[in-house]
């Protein structure tokens, strides 16, 4: 019975976090024309992965990407829709659940989180969007695609990254017991 509450509360916090993503999709200041953008998204999406480990944190992402692609996405084919722009970009999120319970475990979880989110809109860029690649691109002239494609996601990604870890630091005292992992086994 009380791995059934546990499952259920999982269940209901997880999909409370992606509601929260959603809501919070609107509020973006979008950069560029092909995608990309400045928002919160990714702080409840790590926060359930902090809260339940990489496994619901992932699941949990991949439901919001699915979510926001069909939302709020443009699709251009099922690979960018599905796997890598959308699902398996947003389900790195999860990934923070690695430093669960751990002292710098916000700060930590969403770099790495980050980092694996950048590393598929890197892929993607080059797989999907290379074709896109202007020839000067920040003042530089563009004739390497993975260079193309890494400035081009790290200039959303890393303020992403940086507001995430800013606010992470702002409420980590607030917010430490409810992800910390040593409470969870009275949850």
């Amino acid at each position: 019975m009380q791995n059934i509450k546990k499952r259920t509360r999982v269940i209901c916090e997880a999909a409370i976090f992606v509601a929260l993503a959603l809501a919070l999709t609107p509020l973006e200041i979008k950069l560029w024309i092909y995608g990309g953008s400045v928002d919160f998204v990714m702080i409840p999406l790590i926060l359930i992965a902090l809260r339940w480990g990489v496994g619901w944190g992932v699941s949990a992402g991949m439901v919001y990407g699915l979510l926001n692609c069909f939302i709020f996405g443009e699709v251009y084919g099922i690979w960018q829709a599905i796997f890598l722009d959308y699902m398996f970009a947003y389900g790195a999120c999860g990934l923070a659940g690695v430093f669960r319970g751990k002292k710098w475990g916000a700060e930590l979880g969403t770099v790495l989180a980050c980092g694996g989110r950048f590393l598929l809109h890197l892929v993607s860029g080059v797989i999907l969007w290379g074709s896109y690649m202007p020839e000067v691109y920040f003042g530089m002239p563009m004739n390497n695609v993975w260079l193309y494609s890494a400035l081009y996601n790290g200039s959303y990604m890393l303020p992403n990254m940086i507001i995430a870890i800013v606010i992470f630091a702002i409420v980590k005292l607030p917010l430490g017991k409810y992800i910390r992992a040593e409470d969870l086994a009275t949850a």
